[in-house]
């Protein structure tokens, strides 16, 4: 289902890092992430929260140029 917040995802298992795409085109780059949450994000009905719930501010992050 499409977001409203979120373009898009991608997550690398060997890195444990989910890279996510707004719609503004921000990029950020989330490390630690452990492979469950990114199992979750792919299913739920809603995106932009299961990231503001589960993923922001419990995840050091980056911004990518």
């Amino acid at each position: 289902m499409p977001s409203s917040v979120i373009a898009s995802f991608t997550y690398n298992p060997d890195t444990l890092v989910l890279r996510i795409t707004f719609v503004s085109g921000l990029i950020y780059a989330y490390y630690d992430v452990p492979p469950v949450i990114y199992e979750e994000m792919k299913h739920v009905k809603s995106k932009g929260t299961y990231f503001n719930r589960r993923v922001k501010g419990h995840y050091r992050f980056k911004r990518k140029l």
